[in-house]
């Protein structure tokens, strides 16, 4: 291997390294609690600087004075019970409470916070002598999507500000029932809640459930039992405790999150500091984990802006504002929207058509490159029912592709290694005249029709590829909790034993020996410390992305061993 190639090989692993320091997301070791790991609050915890729940059930919010019209809410249409209403369906179980109509919990049925507790010795060997798992694991809890302490606002709470008719987020409503049971059914089901200001305004949100389905719709309709016309302007808000001190994914985004005008953004919740508007033209909008979102979507995106805020207790508000509405007397003004709280799916989220497929976090450059990859690893998954063995199918579909560059490659190296007297001596004899030395080289080089960088040139061609890959499986939850076999339960985490990066560091280290080197003596002992740098590198790389490397290496081992054969 010359020095162009060596230092081709060097620039590879420096862009390697200057990606994963520089360009990809690691957010401070004190951040935000991922939604994966939230838990509902525990009845009766109470948060420094928050009111008791006896003091939110007895003392009404104060009415609210109309900057408009200066018209006062009237205080008694917001007292009454807190109580409980249940939805089930086959995905998820969501209690609403009638304080607000707004949302207590939401649990999503077919995602937990954790794999089994499978991680011991004992159930490792249970593994491998095919006893099955350990009587010692048991069920990690359910993905909670809703998470603020007692007495904080709740998610989808509505209210109308800057309006002629305001009303408290807090105010007590009337449900039309107290149980939605969809798991046995098959047609969408409804659940509206109802509050009165006598004299003002009669509020009704109406949520409209469907069965196989993460989103749901809200219809807010305000209905003007006033005298005169009203200019009613909708907000809809989630709600989002963050806990500061909490541990976090290295790599995912906890925090707001929107697609306007066809541009993400993610800002970090610790550089939240004022009240900030954006839009309009706003697809949708909400509050973000790595691998589950709670998105709000407008009917009316181009009339419609999106508002973030955190307080002192590091609340986060997110919401939907607009549009404004002139409602006349005896008429009703409806504010319509779609929510959905559930997994980040590509194939779910595309569907919605509003752009949701770019909340996972696959780049703007690499997105073209993940998604088709991600596509063909969901294709093969389907026969095989196992993202491991997908993966090492893929990589052998991708060595296909990459199989004629590489066989032009190792036939160059193989060349190379053929012209390393002659190179010898060219180096000896213009030692003194670099200039010289070049032009020589270059002589050789085209004399015997060898191209100089002709063996680095796959290693450069799948670093896109790999880099592509490598998004998809940190951040496609179709591998998360996803298992190979034995010890790899997670192909989306780092091998628990780190077995397959050292085995992956032995595959390129056998590479190496079979690579033709330079005369250099100091070059070829430089690069027999690439399998070491590259080992350490990948321990913490997810295991799928490892064994994507392994098998490549393994394959591109096979192709040299054939070329080298093949007569010169």
């Amino acid at each position: 291997m010359d020095k162009r190639t060596f230092l081709a090989v060097v620039l590879s692993i420096a862009v390697l390294f200057i990606y994963q320091n520089f360009f990809v997301k690691q957010p401070d070791k004190k951040q935000t609690v991922p939604a994966q790991q939230q838990e509902t609050p525990v009845a009766g915890q109470k948060t420094a600087q928050q009111p008791s729940a006896a003091a939110e059930k007895t003392a009404a919010p104060p009415a609210t004075l109309s900057q408009t019209t200066g018209r006062m809410v009237a205080a008694k249409a917001v007292t009454g019970t807190d109580r409980d209403v249940v939805v089930a369906t086959p995905l998820y179980r969501a209690v609403f409470t009638t304080r607000g109509a707004a949302l207590k919990s939401f649990q999503l049925k077919q995602y937990r916070t954790s794999l089994e507790n499978t991680d011991d010795l004992v159930d490792i060997v249970y593994r491998l002598i095919g006893k099955g798992k350990a009587k010692t694991e048991g069920q990690s809890r359910l993905i909670e999507l809703v998470h603020v302490s007692e007495g904080m606002p709740r998610p989808l709470a509505v209210s109308f500000p800057d309006s002629t008719v305001n009303i408290p987020e807090n105010g007590f409503y009337e449900a039309d029932g107290s149980t939605l049971d969809m798991t046995g059914g098959s047609e969408p089901r409804r659940l509206t809640f109802t509050q009165t200001y006598p004299g003002e305004i009669r509020i009704e949100k109406i949520f409209t459930f469907h069965l196989e389905k993460f989103s749901f719709d809200l219809e807010v309709r305000v209905h003007n039992i006033a005298g005169t016309p009203l200019n009613q302007k909708g907000s809809l808000t989630w709600y989002q405790y963050v806990d500061p001190a909490a541990p976090t994914d290295s790599y995912g985004h906890d925090g707001p999150v929107s697609y306007i005008a066809k541009n993400m953004d993610r800002p970090a919740v610790k550089n939240m500091e004022a009240d900030k508007v954006i839009g309009p033209d706003v697809s949708w909008g909400g509050f973000e984990s790595k691998y589950f979102i709670a998105s709000l979507i407008p009917q009316n995106p181009s009339l419609t802006s999106f508002g973030m805020s955190k307080d002192s207790s590091n609340l986060v508000a997110v919401s939907l504002m607009g549009p404004k509405n002139v409602i006349p007397a005896g008429q009703s003004g409806v504010y319509s929207y779609a929510i959905y709280l559930g997994p980040k799916d590509y194939n779910i989220l595309k569907a919605q058509n509003i752009g949701m497929e770019n909340a996972i976090d696959f780049g703007d450059w690499l997105k073209w490159l993940a998604i088709p990859l991600l596509i063909t690893l969901k294709f093969l998954y389907g026969y095989i029912h196992n993202y491991g063995i997908a993966i090492i199918i893929l990589t052998i579909l991708i060595k296909l592709i990459f199989w004629p560059l590489g066989n032009k490659s190792y036939k160059s190296m193989k060349e190379m290694q053929k012209l390393q007297p002659k190179m010898v001596a060219l180096r000896e004899k213009y030692k003194d005249d670099k200039t010289r030395l070049s032009q020589e080289s270059m002589a050789l080089y085209k004399a015997h029709k060898v191209n100089p960088l002709g063996g680095c040139l796959p290693m450069v061609v799948q670093i896109p590829v790999f880099f592509g890959l490598y998004k998809s499986l940190l951040y496609a939850i179709e591998l998360r909790h996803s298992p190979f076999f034995w010890w790899i339960q997670d192909l989306s985490a780092k091998d628990p034993y780190y077995i397959t990066p050292i085995i992956m560091g032995a595959t390129m280290f056998i590479q190496q020996k079979m690579t033709p080197s330079g005369a250099d003596p100091m070059q070829a002992k430089i690069m027999l410390f690439m399998p070491i740098i590259f080992t350490f590198m990948f321990l913490n790389f997810p295991s799928g992305l490892v064994i994507y490397w392994l098998f490549n290496n393994i394959i591109s081992i096979a192709q040299q061993v054939y070329i080298n054969k093949q007569p010169s």
